[in-house]
């Protein structure tokens, strides 16, 4: 048996099973709370718009949730390891699963496999439904929780930088020398920040270089008098569709294909990727975060329960646990500074907790 990594089959279903349902019930417990926390402080905001009542409060539920289930997933794992564990330290089963011959990699292999298996899960419904759903719930929101725009890859409130002028859209669509903007303005600043002209259109379009107004028409600031331009004249002419996606590109609301060729996009244009890069690299390694909640908690599951260490042991497993996700979080903001290459920012947190928990699994029990 000691040849084997996972110990009989029975006893792999009884701690996988108990396992799994921890998880789901601790899973349901903190959702359940900040969901009802997150509404209370949301539903104002949505009650204002007109004619919205009890229906898009249910819409807004409906897309937060997908939200906290993704992000609060390693954090159950991680209750749910304690409480597995303790239970199983506490009924002198791991006293008697060890004395039966199998080593503590044996004991938490179930709780390994179960793990693996939410961390596919999790991959799979971040790229199905959590990016769909905050695409869409940051949409809604940018238009002040109003009608639901019927496309989530819109961007809404676009502000971009034309040399000392700018350049506002209501919306963008399409990509590259397909972008397409409405309800455009443009404002010529003098040198002192100052706006002296203003132009409006209800549509532009990429005209290689600059942007073609449908409809110009515009005024002087100074004079209020009212200005007229020819129908090819070309406006912000230092700006270009890449800034579109450098402005709004949102790795939260983007599948990894969708990422990458965001990234793609920036880079050929010539702007830093590094922050958007850690993200793509953070979307592999955050949900593989599951995998190591059994190891870093498996301190609760050695020493004996009757010597009152139970209680420590298990505080010193949410310890390392939680130090995880600090550490994960903080790599994560450096990279985004530059402070750390992307893969590092995405990775590092996640082999150096693997080493400090089999080094304390393997100096402690094997």
């Amino acid at each position: 048996m000691q040849l084997d990594f996972f110990p009989s089959r029975t006893i792999t279903l009884y701690i996988g099973r108990m396992f799994a349902v921890r998880i789901i019930a601790v899973l349901l417990m903190l959702v359940l709370v900040l969901q009802m926390l997150d509404l209370l402080s949301e539903s104002g905001r949505i009650l204002a718009a007109p004619g919205n009542g009890q229906g898009e409060l249910l819409t807004y539920v409906g897309l937060r949730v997908p939200q906290l289930i993704s992000r609060f997933l390693p954090y159950s794992v991680l209750l749910a390891t304690i409480i597995t564990l303790m239970t199983l330290n506490q009924n002198s089963e791991v006293i008697a699963l060890k004395a039966a011959g199998l080593s503590a990699h044996q004991v938490l292999a179930p709780l390994f496999l179960v793990a693996g298996l939410t961390s596919l899960v999790t991959l799979g419904f971040n790229e199905r439904v959590v990016v769909r759903s905050s695409a869409t719930l940051k949409a809604w929101q940018a238009v002040e929780y109003k009608a639901i725009p019927r496309d989530s890859a819109v961007k809404t409130n676009v502000w971009l930088q034309d040399g000392g002028n700018l350049l506002y859209a209501r919306s963008v669509t399409g990509q590259g020398n397909q972008t397409r903007m409405s309800d455009v303005s443009w404002y010529r600043r003098d040198p002192a920040g100052m706006v002296t002209e203003i132009v409006r259109s209800p549509e532009a379009t990429y005209a290689r270089p600059g942007w073609h107004f449908s409809k110009p028409g515009g005024f002087d600031v100074q004079s209020a008098r009212r200005l007229t331009y020819s129908a090819g004249q070309i406006f912000a002419k230092s700006v270009d569709p890449a800034q579109v996606v450098i402005r709004k590109a949102d790795a939260d609301g983007e599948s990894i294909s969708q990422l990458s060729g965001s990234i793609d996009a920036i880079r050929n244009a010539g702007y830093r990727t590094s922050e958007l890069e850690g993200k793509w690299w953070h979307k592999l390694s955050g949900p593989l975060s599951a995998l190591l909640m059994p190891l870093l908690g498996a301190v609760a599951a050695f020493g004996l329960a009757r010597s009152g260490m139970l209680f420590v042991r298990a505080v010193i497993g949410m310890a390392l646990g939680f130090a995880y996700f600090v550490v994960d979080n903080a790599a994560l903001a450096m990279g985004n500074f530059g402070g750390y290459p992307p893969l590092l920012a995405a990775w590092a947190p996640f082999f150096l907790f693997l080493l400090i928990g089999e080094t304390v699994l393997v100096r402690t029990e094997e």
